[in-house]
């Protein structure tokens, strides 16, 4: 009798177009892979009762909850083999390809694409594999090419091809723009109010209480009223690759009243740089707040030929008309680290990162995340991208204009100007758990809960003590071990090794010091 051969059947499609018919995709993939288990059953071939399907899922990310939950159950080995109606179900990823490999090889599982005939088990099979998943991530690029060339044409030619319309016009079905009113006059009012006013705060408001609103009905956002300002379209152009082409349609605007606007939107720009914080820099200006809702404003000191940056809460500053919380001071270089490494793990989330792409089609949404993927944010996307960010004791909260990002990442992936949401900000917030440790001075560090932090000062305190010990035995004792705190450091080998261990993998109390950890090895002594 044929030993028992587990399979499960696993499914995948990249978008949830068309999930909600009685039949869809991923109901094809799983009864033909259902099928070729069935004519396997004279090999012990069985289907095991659970279903592991992803609806609406890139294949370019392993973040999906079916598919990791089939990885648990590789795991906990309780699979043999899983079928797949094509290998690229698994993965688009050469990188994510050797992961998966890895864990087949662990638990000595296989797997099995129906319509490509594949056995993971054999070296053979797995160069084969490897062949084919190098021509499908060939096969994406040149897609991306295909798509960005006939971009180019189209901008070229005067056509926008770009989904959404810019705010004030509308298409027809020949990909040509046509004013939309009452929107296109609205646009007329923004340039000329604009030059009024001299300022875009007043601009908003202005707006705002006259009901020049978006076409959705809502209040136009500070960072879309730039946007307007600045865009060519609303002459007759079509930007390509920092090209300008004559656009089919027609202008809203007079050339003159576009660059009488920006001659006055470059004069407030330099305004606005000398009246920021430009010797030092810093990246989180008026965008960091503490425990109390105080702004903390940038500061800096210098000291043993050292210049060191902080943000300082107003409540230091300012102690009678602000409340003083927890967090007064925290290090410029930590704090904002920490914040641009939140902003990378959110762009590199593809799956919630896909859910606001709902206005592009499949292979834009497949070029504006695989940038996001490999981006390097510069200073100017990042502080427009970020809206606020509030430090706490337990947590701190970043607030995100993912509206702002994905404008940014579509500009970057077409060379054009793309306009989606891009009345609207649209903010969503991040909470991230972890420990604000005070320190003496009150310039706090930030410990991430879940992941090792280092102290050197303990660490080499500990290899001192073993040091000197060592040496003392030895009757090789240095002058510098003999006084001061060197000699109380002796005494840490009374330390319970739980505590060393601790301090040696990172996991100690975050405001554990060198001075209370020679108290406690004192204590112990006693």
């Amino acid at each position: 009798m044929k030993k028992k051969v587990r399979c499960a059947i696993y499914t995948r499609k990249s978008t949830e177009e068309g999930l909600e018919q009685d039949f869809n995709s991923l109901d094809a993939q799983r009864e033909a892979c259902d099928a070729y288990i069935k004519s396997q059953v004279h090999e012990g071939w069985v289907l095991v009762d659970k279903q592991y399907n992803d609806g609406g899922y890139s294949g370019g990310t392993m973040e999906r909850p079916a598919f990791k939950e089939l990885l648990k159950d590789l795991e906990n080995n309780e699979i043999d083999i899983v079928v797949v109606y094509k290998v690229d179900r698994l993965t688009r990823s050469l990188m994510d390809f050797s992961k998966i490999i890895d864990v087949f090889d662990k638990h000595n599982a296989s797997f099995v694409s129906i319509t490509q005939h594949f056995n993971t088990t054999t070296s053979m099979g797995r160069l084969t594999l490897n062949i084919l998943l190098s021509f499908a991530q060939f096969e994406r690029e040149v897609t991306g090419e295909r798509i960005r060339d006939k971009f180019e044409a189209s901008r070229k030619k005067g056509l926008w091809l770009s989904g959404i319309c810019p705010y004030g016009y509308e298409k027809d079905e020949h990909h040509i723009l046509h004013p939309q009113q009452p929107y296109a006059d609205n646009v007329r009012i923004i340039y000329e109010s604009f030059l009024e006013m001299k300022n875009v705060l007043k601009l908003k408001k202005y707006l705002a209480e006259n009901e020049i609103l978006t076409r959705s009905g809502k209040e136009l956002a500070k960072g879309s009223l730039y946007h307007i300002l600045s865009n060519k379209v609303y002459l007759g152009k079509i930007i390509h690759k920092n090209k300008e082409y004559d656009g089919l349609h027609e202008p809203i605007i007079s050339e003159e009243l576009f660059n009488n606007v920006q001659n006055l939107l470059k004069a407030n720009s330099v305004q606005r740089k000398h009246s920021t914080n430009a010797k030092t820099g810093s990246l989180l200006a008026g965008l960091l707040f503490d425990d109390k809702g105080n702004k903390m404003s940038p500061s800096y000191s210098n000291a043993n030929n050292k210049h060191y940056r902080y943000y300082i809460s107003m409540s230091i500053k300012n102690p009678v008309d602000y409340e003083r919380g927890e967090i007064t001071k925290i290090s410029a270089g930590e704090i904002e680290n920490f914040v641009q490494n939140d902003l990378r793990k959110l762009l590199k989330n593809t799956h919630k990162m896909q859910t606001y792409l709902e206005n592009y089609s499949v292979e834009q949404q497949k070029l504006i995340l695989g940038l996001m993927e490999s981006s390097e944010t510069d200073k100017v996307f990042l502080r427009t991208a970020i809206k606020r960010v509030e430090l706490n004791i337990d947590y701190i909260r970043i607030s995100y204009d993912i509206a702002y990002i994905v404008k940014h990442f579509a500009t970057l992936a077409f060379n054009a100007e793309f306009n989606h949401i891009e009345e609207d900000e649209q903010i969503i917030t991040n909470r991230i758990d972890v420990r604000i440790s005070l320190t003496p001075q009150r310039q706090n560090k930030i410990i991430i809960l879940g992941k090792a932090n280092y102290d050197m000062k303990l660490i080499q305190a500990i290899v001192k003590s073993f040091w000197y010990n060592k040496l003392g035995a030895e009757r090789k004792l240095p002058i510098e071990a003999r006084n001061g705190n060197n000699k109380r450091l002796r005494k840490l080998r009374f330390l319970p090794p739980e505590i060393i261990e601790s301090i040696m993998n990172g996991t100690q109390d975050p405001e554990l010091n060198v001075k209370k950890l020679i108290e406690m090895a004192e204590k112990t002594v006693l």
